[in-house]
């Protein structure tokens, strides 16, 4: 057919592509699925370890904290832990090695809007993310006993923190050029935070300064708020934990969006 009698757009797909963010969303999800082993059973077996030192230690002597065992009150924290490192570590590997074997022109080329690539590499994150943390839970129900308490707050911090390291970790996939960089992201960045968010100890024995410093961690606001979810009770507001991690979810998409729209370290 002529190009006169083809009035076709490269974009006739109605609003969404649909088959395009649905092909890109699966090839995600089955990269990690492939290597179960590694991607979903290693973060389970390191959960494990961190509730057995935590609890078998010396978890009997802790005591209860905010009302609760200590085990009860570890668990949800190393479950958002999970969920928060393997969302980053999805969709920043999936970027560094899309670059580096130079292949990125394969989700580059093809008829997909910046949004819809930012939905199938942030989907894609959340879903591994959403799956360990579940597999982590479930792992350490002989340690604890794990019933929700406020299943929105579940479901809600669980969903906002899948989605912010899938973000972070697709800004941290185009910025770096190798796999030292993601390292050193996670090593100086993304470590400290997590173990400096209370997912250990309660903020309420830190001495005031200190526990104001903690409560500008994001990472807080996302445990603290799970944890919620499940024992009822916070060092912070669970509404304001709501609030700070939406607003910081919609900003950080928005980055993925225009950064994904520029091509930054993306095209030659």
């Amino acid at each position: 057919m002529s190009p006169a009698h083809d009035s076709r757009s490269i974009r006739d797909y109605g609003p969404v592509n649909w088959l395009g963010l649905r092909t890109l969303y699966w090839k995600e999800v089955r990269r990690f699925l492939k290597v179960t082993v590694q991607t979903v059973l290693a973060p389970v077996v390191l959960t494990l370890l961190f509730m057995g030192v935590f609890t078998v230690a010396w978890g009997a002597a802790r005591g209860d904290v905010l009302g609760v065992p200590f085990a009860q009150f570890l668990a949800p924290g190393l479950a958002m832990m999970a969920i928060l490192n393997n969302a980053f570590a999805n969709s920043s590997s999936s970027l560094i090695v899309s670059k580096m074997q130079g292949n990125a022109v394969d989700f580059l080329m093809p008829p997909i809007s910046p949004a819809e690539l930012a939905g199938a590499f942030i989907g894609g994150a959340l879903t591994r993310g959403l799956l360990v943390g579940a597999a982590s839970l479930l792992a350490v129900t002989p340690f604890a006993s794990i019933a929700p308490a406020h299943l929105w707050a579940v479901i809600y911090f669980a969903v906002a923190a899948g989605v912010m390291m899938a973000a972070v970790g697709v800004i941290a996939g185009v910025w770096a050029n190798k796999f030292d960089h993601l390292a050193a992201v996670t090593s100086f960045v993304i470590t400290p935070l997590t173990f400096l968010s209370g997912t250990f100890y309660s903020i309420e024995r830190l001495p005031e300064p200190v526990q104001a410093v903690s409560q500008a961690n994001p990472f807080f606001h996302l445990i603290d708020g799970f944890r919620y979810g499940f024992i009822g009770a916070a060092d912070g507001s669970p509404a304001l934990a709501a609030a700070v991690v939406g607003v910081l979810d919609v900003i950080l998409v928005l980055a993925v969006y225009f950064i994904l729209k520029s091509g930054w370290r993306l095209k030659a």
